[in-house]
């Protein structure tokens, strides 16, 4: 990776861009929700997303890249679709909210493409990371929340909420414990923009520290201009 990337480029938009991130099943998603729904009762003018998906053409990206039939995909093709589905999302969806003053929520964004591809695909982190920054013009979140779970135990809570995985979700467990690796390594080589939470904790107490994190970063922001 390369050094010193990964934090936010001061004086380049208006709003506040959060991402969640974690393993299959980590409860990013439902966290991302809770958040979400706090923030609009605080009158926060807010924004939720997610990736792959979150634009129209970004739904046929998706469509191609979770379809457990296309087994054939190569690792790059891989990458390079998750990359144009941000492309889209990035110049859509978050840029125009932030330029609006807007908090923007992602479920899911470039340290997944890190992770994922990167590491557990083997494509390589620098490619993945210099290819991603390119097609987002450097945009990284202000603040991550990476929910740390054992992938085991993701896995174990899709199964019950699921009949049947993904293309992504039905990879080999090896795949699965390489991401939650990746994922770990990411949080020490940015450790003050990837907030690390326990994802076996109970919900309610994940939010807590969410709110806690989010609520720092509101008010630093509003000093310097942008909103809360």
């Amino acid at each position: 990776m390369v050094e010193g990337h990964g934090s936010r480029t001061a004086g380049k938009r208006k709003g506040v861009f959060i991402t969640f991130e974690g393993v299959e099943g980590s409860g990013k998603t439902t966290q991302m929700n809770m958040l979400h729904a706090h923030l609009i009762r605080m009158k926060v003018d807010v924004v939720a997303t997610q990736e792959p998906g979150g634009t129209r053409l970004g739904e046929e990206i998706r469509r191609l890249l979770l379809d457990p039939a296309f087994r054939e995909m190569h690792p790059f093709a891989e990458t390079a679709l998750y990359a144009a589905d941000r492309a889209q999302h990035v110049y859509e969806v978050i840029k125009p909210a932030l330029d609006a003053g807007k908090v923007v929520l992602c479920d899911r964004y470039i340290d997944s493409s890190l992770a994922y591809q990167g590491v557990a695909r083997r494509v390589g982190m620098e490619g993945v990371q210099n290819l991603n920054e390119w097609v987002t013009d450097d945009l990284y979140p202000d603040l991550t929340f990476l929910l740390d779970i054992p992938y085991r135990v993701g896995l174990k809570r899709l199964e019950k909420r699921k009949a049947k995985f993904d293309r992504m979700e039905g990879q080999p467990e090896s795949f699965h414990e390489q991401v939650q690796e990746a994922y770990r390594t990411l949080a020490k080589f940015y450790p003050i923009r990837i907030v690390q939470l326990n994802g076996a904790d109970k919900p309610e107490s994940i939010h807590h520290r969410v709110m806690q994190e989010v609520t720092k970063l509101l008010a630093r922001e509003s000093r310097t201009g942008s909103p809360g």
